[in-house]
Formats: structure tokens, sequence, C-alpha cells
């Protein structure tokens, strides 16, 4: 039996309305596409690279837009030193804007001490003779046993790599040329230049904590990297990289006492960035000391107030710079936290040891199957 036609005597109007829906096609939003940044397949987010290839794969595919990435620091803070300016570097290259802070020497120092990019790509493959292909038939029938996109790659590929490249490659025994880092928009935050004047009710580290923080919210809302922001064709992406937070320059004595009087400074201000990072085109990166923090469920704490986390282990005059195991890496990589966004569990790593070495161009993180035998 036929459905029955009760809108067949109505008028055009009154049956179009009848019939209407409230099914509606979804719609893809529009990303935004904003140089040096691309959208992550896994979960949607901004990315961005840290200048590390292997570090981005170890993130998933890149440091996520609004996050807060911590390391902790090797006991001479030269590898941890390292991959903030390999971030830096890669925002200076990108045309991102920088905020970079520092208690021990004036930000200026450390962005004369950025790595310079590499021209040519030297990760890349290298291309196939066109005349060797036509005068070398044998050549031609070993390279169609494999696929094409394969017959260039090296047989052993120990160091952690994606296979779509991202980011820019950085020579670390060079720096970068005075002309492309100061066509760079950079915003500095020296502490020495802020002076704190700590009353018997706040110290000096919560105020220079919360200078910090001021002259960030001041800077997002001002320069349009808030996301409340009306759109426009040029937004940009700001990088904030904050130097050995946490010591003694900083007026914390986390690193002086068992017990610190003033140990939610630190844990006060990384509460406020996350929340603040979160509403803004911005990405950290903070370094801590944390070898010399005596408390560790302080530590605990200021891992858990940050995104990602990892911590460098240096083998600097330890037993393991002498053991043959690692005389080809120079320090161990351990991963803290991964974060998990928009997503219920986050995104571990498949590899579980992993060690660091800096060549003469270039640092890599590396799996090494050994390296928890004398952990």
């Amino acid at each position: 039996m036929a459905a029955p036609m009760s809108g067949v005597d109505k008028p055009s109007a009154e049956r179009s309305s009848f019939n209407t829906t409230s099914f509606q096609k979804k719609t893809r939003s529009k990303l935004i596409a904003i140089p040096g940044s691309r959208p992550s397949v896994q979960n949607g987010q901004l990315l961005v690279s840290t200048g590390v290839t292997s570090l981005d794969y170890l993130l998933g595919g890149g440091l996520a837009v609004g996050t807060v990435l911590l390391i902790e620091e090797d006991r001479y803070d030269s590898y941890s030193r390292m991959v903030l300016k390999y971030f830096l570097a890669e925002g200076v290259v990108c045309r991102h804007e920088l905020f970079v802070s520092t208690a021990q020497e004036s930000p200026d120092d450390l962005l004369q001490e950025l790595p310079a990019p590499i021209l040519d790509d030297v990760a890349g493959h290298t291309p196939v003779e066109p005349s060797r292909l036509s005068c070398d038939p044998q050549h031609g029938l070993d390279a169609m046993k494999i696929a094409w996109r394969y017959q260039n790659l090296p047989k052993v590929q120990s160091a952690l790599a994606s296979s779509s490249r991202f980011g820019h490659y950085y020579d670390v025994s060079k720096t970068m040329e005075p002309e492309i880092r100061q066509a760079a928009r950079c915003h500095r935050f020296y502490v020495p230049e802020h002076p704190s004047q700590a009353s018997s009710t706040r110290s000096t580290g919560l105020e220079s904590y919360s200078a910090l923080l001021t002259s960030l919210q001041e800077l997002i809302h001002k320069k349009g990297f808030d996301l409340a922001t009306p759109m426009s064709n040029s937004r940009n992406i700001l990088r904030i990289g904050l130097h050995s937070l946490g010591s003694a320059l900083w007026g914390d004595d986390l690193c002086c006492h068992d017990n610190p009087t003033n140990g939610h400074a630190l844990t006060t201000f990384l509460y406020g960035l996350r929340a603040l990072l979160r509403s803004s085109l911005s990405v950290a990166v903070v370094t801590v000391p944390s070898h010399l923090m005596q408390d560790r469920t302080l530590v605990g704490r200021i891992t858990r107030l940050c995104d990602h986390a990892i911590a460098l282990e240096s083998f600097k005059g330890s037993e393991r710079e002498t053991n043959p195991l690692y005389k080809d890496y120079h320090g161990l990589l351990h991963v803290r936290q991964a974060p998990h966004l928009n997503c219920l569990a986050s995104n571990l790593p498949d590899h579980k040891d992993l060690a660091f070495k800096l060549k003469r161009k270039q640092f890599a993180i590396r799996e090494t199957p050994f390296a928890s035998r004398l952990v």
C-alpha cells in the first residue's frame, strides 16, 4: 500500500517546509594555512617542526601548536641547549616570530649561536645520473627490482625518521648568517633587565615568572596570536624558548634546598603558560635543570604540567663515556611523558631505548637495542 500523499493539495512553500529535515551535510572546517606548519594525520592538530627530524618523528610528526615541550637538561646543559637552538633556528627559517627568555646570559647571545641552515638537501635522496641509466643496462635492471621511491634510500637506517620530509636541516659547525637572523622578529625577556622586589608575601622567583607570563600574554594579544582574533591571511606562529627555568638565577631555591620555600612558583607559571598557549597560535620549548632538584615529587609535578617531556642524559663525566657499547653515542634520551591530544590515550613511541649523537653537522636521535642493559 502506497504512503498517503497528504501534501499534494498543499501549497508548494508549505510542502517544502514540511519535507525539510534537520539533517545537514557535514563539511570539514577550513584548516589554517601557515608557512612552516602542517596538520597532523593522527589527530588533526597543527604541527611545527622542532628543527630535529628525528625528534619530530618521536613526537608524532612534529610539535603541536598550543603545547609545551619540556626538556630536562643534561648535566652540562650542552645538548639541551643545542635542541633549543634548533627549535629557534627553525622558527627563523620559517619566518615565525620568536620569544626568547633567559636568566644566565642575554637572549642575543643565544640567538647568535643558532646553527646555519643547510642549503642543499643533505638528507634527501641522491638523483641517479641519466647518462648512467642509458649506458649501463645492468644498472637499469637492478633499479627496477625495487620500488622507485626506495631505490636511493640507505640499506640501514638507524636514525628515527619519517617518510615525508618536514622541517629543515642545519649545520651545527657553523652559525647562522646575521642577515638571516636579523630578518626574523624576535622578542626578548632577560631576567636581570626586569628586577623584581621580593616582599614578605611574594618571593623573587614568583615575581620573575609573573612578569614573564604578563609579557607573553600582552604579546599574544597585541600581535594577533590569540585565536579569538578574527582570521586573516597574515596569521603567524609564535615560538617561545624558555631556557633553564627553575635555576637559582630565576630567584628559585629549587636547586638549593631539599624543601624549597617557593616550589610553587614554577608550577604556577607552567599552569598559566599552558592555559595561555591552548587558545593561541603559540608553541613553547622549556628547559629545566631537573638533575639539580632534590625534590623528585616536584619534578613529577613539573612534568605533568607540560604536554611533552623528554630528558637528556649525557655521557660526559660518567662511566658510560668509556663504555664500548656507547662509543657511537653521546647520551641517552628518556621519554617522560607523551601527550594525549584529541584522544583518550597518549601516542607512545614505538622505540623504548633511545640515544642521541651530535655529529659534525647534525643532532640525531637513534634507536639502541642495548640501551636499557646498563641503565
